[in-house]
């Protein structure tokens, strides 16, 4: 009966994305009744009818998206990630948490070739061997166990991700029914993978670019930009989706947050932007690029001003934790494979119990790293404050050695102390910061004061529960 149901509301769904393709304005509305549908708590058809709201931006965000993306990528937009990620999936993850009593996340983020061809300053990656990379059959598997979980969303990063387009043009091909992303430099993007990216339908590219010329070739190399800029108009003249991704630090963030950065961004072509801040992995990572508590207040605001005004879809990774309701690693929300199999709680948390080449998904998400992440979170009533590296660098200590996990830095092994006692300063200066910020409840999203449940509780069924002492000690 559920099969049958779901089947006909798949009828329907293909029926009003091609409506809404021909006619945008008119027809978008008939789609989102479609897709509530498949809603199945009151949050998920409440951010739904937000979508349909003419003086709102994700409005003309989504009247856009159909007007100059390939129909076939908005028809598996829809379905895959709207749907089948977001809604029916979720459904399945659930189902998976109960039963197993652990984590299982919305997404998985692997890294397909620890090989790059740039050298950029302050990644991590540019100090990897160029000889560690994940065969086509070991990630086909991962995301077959994955759907077998309800997980339709998969990212990858690396190293650059795009060197082994050919093996991530053919996964997607395989599994239509999942959305893929690639966080790439686009330095090899050409005709040939514009087009290929277009045919194939749910694969998009999150552009690395930090600001313009100067600021990106300051960090990723002469001419890089030029590069970056040339790649994003081969994938809008054949209408293929993409985004940018970008890394803000002490030298780059007023530019970042700068409204001419964005408006650029948008005419571009780019439909969503990933915005991070810089991370000090690795021994010789430089620690005078960390931003500032007053620079990273500033990225707060910017962001919210624009997801008031910009028709683009924006995500700032450490800045959005009152949306999320808590870090999202650990297979929360999402988790991270090396480039080598290890199995990480988050692509800036370099330590594994487990490889993907020994254990199954399912066992990963078992492993004492990831069980610790689930005891533990949200690390803080501050959702504002909730990176176990970042902002609470001693609880991430404490769960590396409590679990025992091992460093999976490719090249030199560093210690989670060393790791952490890079980021205590940062994370004593921004505390404040953020309790004030809390404070202001108006800048924050409904979800400030309301703690996530534990999924796998067999009396859990979606309500929000709030925290006692929410607001009380600020």
């Amino acid at each position: 009966m559920i099969n049958a149901k779901n089947k006909i509301n798949g009828v329907l769904l293909n029926l009003a994305t091609r409506y809404a393709i021909r006619n945008p304005e008119k027809n978008i509305p008939k789609m989102i009744k479609v897709v509530e549908r498949f809603a199945s708590n009151p949050n998920q058809k409440k951010a739904l009818q937000s979508l349909q709201d003419e003086d709102k931006p994700m409005n003309k965000f989504l009247i856009d998206s159909f007007k100059n993306i390939n129909p076939k990528t908005m028809k598996l937009f829809v379905r895959n990630l709207g749907v089948n990620t977001f809604l029916t999936g979720v459904e399945t993850s659930r189902k998976a948490m109960r039963e197993h009593q652990c984590n299982v996340p919305l997404s998985i983020l692997m890294d397909p070739t620890s090989s790059c061809n740039l050298n950029c300053t302050g990644c991590w990656a540019a100090d990897y061997e160029k000889t560690d990379n994940l065969s086509f059959e070991l990630m086909d598997r991962i995301i077959q166990e994955g759907k077998d979980l309800g997980i339709y969303w998969y990212l990858y990063s690396g190293g650059e991700p795009t060197i082994r387009k050919n093996d991530l043009l053919k996964l997607a091909k395989k599994h239509q029914d999942c959305f893929f992303l690639a966080f790439t430099n686009a330095t090899l993007v050409d005709e040939e993978f514009a087009e290929a990216l277009a045919s194939v339908g749910n694969f998009t590219l999150a552009i690395s670019v930090e600001g313009f010329e100067a600021e990106t070739d300051f960090r990723r190399g002469k001419g890089t930009y030029q590069k970056v800029i040339n790649s994003m108009k081969l994938l809008k003249k054949h209408r293929v989706m993409f985004g940018f991704s970008s890394c803000y630090h002490n030298k780059n963030v007023d530019v970042m947050g700068s409204e001419k950065f964005i408006d650029y961004m948008i005419d571009m072509g780019a439909s969503y932007g990933w915005l991070f801040t810089y991370i000090p992995i690795g021994k010789d990572a430089k620690t005078e690029l960390m931003s500032t508590p007053e620079q990273r207040e500033f990225m707060f605001n910017q962001v919210r001003k624009f997801r008031e005004t910009k028709p683009v879809f924006l995500i700032d990774f450490w800045n959005d934790g009152d949306y999320a309701r808590g870090c999202i690693a650990g297979g929360r929300s999402y988790l991270h494979i090396n480039a080598n199999g290890d199995v990480e709680p988050c692509a800036f948390i370099h330590y594994s119990n487990v490889n993907i080449k020994d254990v199954s998904l399912l066992e990963s998400l078992k492993s004492p790293l990831f069980k610790q992440f689930n005891k533990h979170q949200p690390f803080n009533k501050n959702y504002l404050r909730v990176c176990p590296l970042l902002d609470i660098p001693d609880k991430l200590k404490e769960m590396v050695h409590e679990s025992n996990a091992r460093s999976t830095h490719m090249i030199e092994v560093e210690s989670v102390d060393n790791l952490t006692d890079k980021c205590q300063k940062v994370a004593k200066n921004w505390a404040p910061v953020a309790d004030r910020i809390r404070c202001e409840s108006n800048k924050l999203s409904n979800f400030v004061n309301s703690k996530p449940p534990r999924y796998w509780d067999k009396n859990w069924d979606g309500t929000e529960e709030v925290w006692e002492d929410s607001n009380k000690d600020h």
